[in-house]
């Protein structure tokens, strides 16, 4: 007997260890690490070729060790005879795990590792093996667990989970040892002449590990590369014989199968994948694929069936607001079309399972990559289905949100008639209880969720936001796919613009007679302040035929409504070179090409210190807060505004104005400070506060700066 460790992925273990006991191995203890077991070399071979939730089979080579420093790694390993089990012409590999003291760094005690095994071939007075990282011939894993040094030979090779039957995967891949994972925990083995059904199929992977595993194939039996095939221990007529005998019981197993399962997906091109991946499988004629909507799922059988499925997360495909409508309406069909069924669903999102209106009986933790997850099991009766479960979207009438929402319109409505934009805002945390902001941009909508106060429970302000993100595309009348998410919280400096995703995704959209870029899936700001709509159209008015300086310009809007309106000069700065380029699209899509507009990107307070030009008209809006590695020093509006000021004026003409404003909520304008300085400043933050932003008075502060 020799003692091996199977690695699998978090959640898998107990399974695992089940599995290696059914499949002959002895003495199976499961540890955080992994499972151990014992096994002869005959029953190993079984093991690696039928194992399907195993990542890796490790052979344990020797007694562990103490290790207490490098030197004591590095002797350990040269202990061991490596001669003995590959020759040198084999390239080799070392993975190292763990840490102590001593060994704080993988790459440290791997290269330790890979010295010694180096040193003993020369020892011996052989010539040294090659080191090949990507595909070795032979690769050597030390795990360090609690000071105790452990080698294995990978005895598996190439991750267990990839079988070879998959060409492509769909956007989010799921893992063929996590599919039979999660097979395993659904129950559906039990009774695998039942149908069993994947509503967002993907590639296929769940389906086509579950009919596999109701067959008992052995899932290794084509693969070409092992772990073993250059390890000296090797028993190349005994493998072959097993080998053998495997695929012989496959095709067997397959011709005794009774049984079918089936994949639906609303994407017609990933399923060509499916398809593909089954052909691979050998699995073409017991899996069938449909294109299909989960949202309207139809249950054909006469009989109960299983649901199993891996819906997006809201992660890195799809958006909550879409999962928010799809998940209500599929909990709606499953209770009024699959009665006395059962489910299974792996989310990284565990309150969208509330809006299923169904209660889990049985929940298990794992991992999809670097994702927790929660696998939630079902039971779908008739009584389910009358009282519904757990925190709930009451579809059936509006909630107080909806109502207040569709009053919110009712009063824009005159407005909106009167004005020439398409981006306003609807709702901004009128009712407390539902803390976010709802902005409209053309046939889009954009919700930023504040971020919760502490003590308010993290499950009642999730719940109240999918209340939120149901009910706002539907008074709106826009499709959930065209609404964006946006966590709204304080932050400083280089956050302040915060990257979200990488979409490179933009529109057009319409302020009177100008228009802009806003981008509304990548930056927590959109590139259009909506609040500062009465301010733009200000500065335009006293810019006719003056000169205008912008400075914090971000995207530059206030810089295209003033060139506009006719603006004799228009200097625009920003730090920023992404939000710089932004402004000159801008100017581009308004047609405005001359030398009359200059853009500038420096730290503004750097700039100002050096600038000689003067301005009839000065714009500042500053952030609350910048820390920024481009700026010598942290700039805060309320402790700097005066000194910000006093540069700013130093760019102002005589009889010139300077606008200042930012959106410190509390701001305190030092006026005592100004009259020293001999300035003026007069509060016009009612002016500039529009009709769709009358309701938060604390949205930004605006003043005129003049001297006295």
């Amino acid at each position: 007997m020799q003692n091996f460790l199977a690695l699998t992925s978090f959640g898998i273990e107990p399974l695992l260890a089940e599995e290696i006991t059914s499949l002959g191995g002895h003495q199976v203890v499961q540890k955080p690490e992994g499972v151990y077991f014992q096994s002869d070399i005959e029953n190993a071979y079984r093991i690696v070729l039928k194992t399907r939730l195993a990542s890796r089979l490790l052979l344990q080579l020797t007694e562990p060790s103490g290790v207490q420093s490098k030197e004591d790694l590095y002797n350990a390993a040269l202990e061991i005879s490596w001669p003995e089990h590959f020759n040198s012409d084999a390239l080799f590999a070392v993975d190292f795990v763990g840490k102590n003291k001593a060994i704080r760094d993988s790459q440290f005690g791997a290269l330790t590792v890979k010295d010694a095994i180096v040193d003993k071939f020369r020892e011996a007075g052989l010539e040294r093996p090659n080191v090949e990282k990507s595909h070795p011939d032979i690769r050597i894993q030390a795990r360090l667990i609690r000071n105790q040094v452990y080698f294995y030979l990978d005895f598996s090779g190439r991750s267990l989970f990839n079988r070879g039957y998959r060409e492509h995967t769909g956007s989010a891949p799921i893992k063929e040892n996590l599919a039979a994972a999660l097979v395993v925990r659904s129950g559906w083995l039990e009774n695998p002449e039942k149908p069993l059904i994947d509503p967002m199929c993907g590639s296929g992977t769940i389906l086509l590990e579950a009919i596999a595993m109701a067959a008992d194939l052995a899932p290794g039996v084509n693969r070409e590369v092992w772990g073993f095939d250059c390890w000296h221990g090797h028993q190349q007529a005994l493998w072959q014989t097993i080998l053998t005998e495997e695929e012989i019981r496959n095709e067997q197993q397959l011709a005794m199968l009774n049984s079918k399962v089936y994949g639906f997906d609303i994407d017609a091109r990933v399923l060509k994948t499916a398809k593909a991946n089954a052909r691979n499988a050998g699995l073409s004629d017991y899996v069938e694929f449909k294109v299909g909507n989960a949202e309207d799922l139809q249950n054909p059988f006469n009989t109960p069936g299983q649901i199993i499925f891996n819906p997006p997360y809201g992660e890195r495909i799809g958006s909550l607001p879409e999962l928010v409508a799809s998940f209500t309406k599929i909990g709606q069909r499953l209770k009024l079309d699959f009665i006395d069924w059962q489910m299974a669903i792996i989310t990284g999102n565990p309150e969208t399972l509330k809006l299923l209106k169904l209660a889990s009986h049985k929940r298990y933790k794992f991992k999809n990559g670097p994702l927790d997850c929660v696998l939630a099991l079902y039971d779908i009766n008739a009584e389910q289905a009358e009282r519904g479960a757990g925190v709930e979207i009451d579809t059936s009438q509006p909630s107080a949100f909806a109502n207040r929402l569709k009053k919110n319109i009712k009063g824009l409505k005159g407005w909106l008639k009167q004005q020439s934009v398409n981006c306003y805002r609807v709702y901004d945390a009128d009712i407390p209880e539902y803390n976010v902001a709802v902005d409209v941009y053309d046939d889009h909508i954009v919700i930023h969720e504040y971020a919760a106060p502490k003590n308010i429970e993290e499950s009642k302000t999730a719940a109240r936001l999918q209340e939120v993100i149901f009910w706002a595309p539907q008074v709106l009348n826009v499709s959930p796919d065209k609404v964006s998410l946006k966590v709204r919280e304080k932050k400083k400096g280089k956050n302040q613009y915060q990257s979200l995703a990488r979409t490179d995704r933009s529109m057009i959209v319409q302020e009177y007679n100008a228009r802009f870029k806003v981008n509304l899936w990548d930056y927590l700001d959109t590139g259009l302040f909506l609040d500062h709509r009465k301010t733009r159209q200000l500065v335009a008015k006293k810019a006719v035929g003056k000169s205008l300086l912008n400075l914090f310009a971000y995207t530059g809007s206030v810089s295209v409504q003033a060139a506009i309106a006719g603006a004799e000069h228009v200097t625009t700065v920003d730090m920023s070179n992404t939000y710089l380029d932004w402004a000159q699209a801008n100017f581009e899509l308004n047609g405005l090409r001359s030398h009359k507009y200059r853009f500038e990107q420096s730290d503004c307070l750097g700039w100002l210190e050096k600038n000689q030009t003067l301005y009839d008209l000065v714009f500042i809006d500053p952030p609350t807060f910048s820390n920024s590695k481009r700026m010598d020093k942290t700039f805060d509006v309320q402790r700097d505004h005066v000194d910000l000021i006093r540069l700013g004026m130093k760019a102002v003409a005589e009889g010139g104005e300077l606008i200042f404003t930012n959106n410190k909520r509390q701001f305190k304008m030092d006026h005592n400070a100004l009259e020293a300085l001999g300035l003026h400043a007069k509060d016009i933050t009612e002016q500039t506060r529009d009709m769709d932003f009358k309701r938060n008075k604390h949205i930004h502060n605006s003043w005129i700066i003049t001297r006295i």
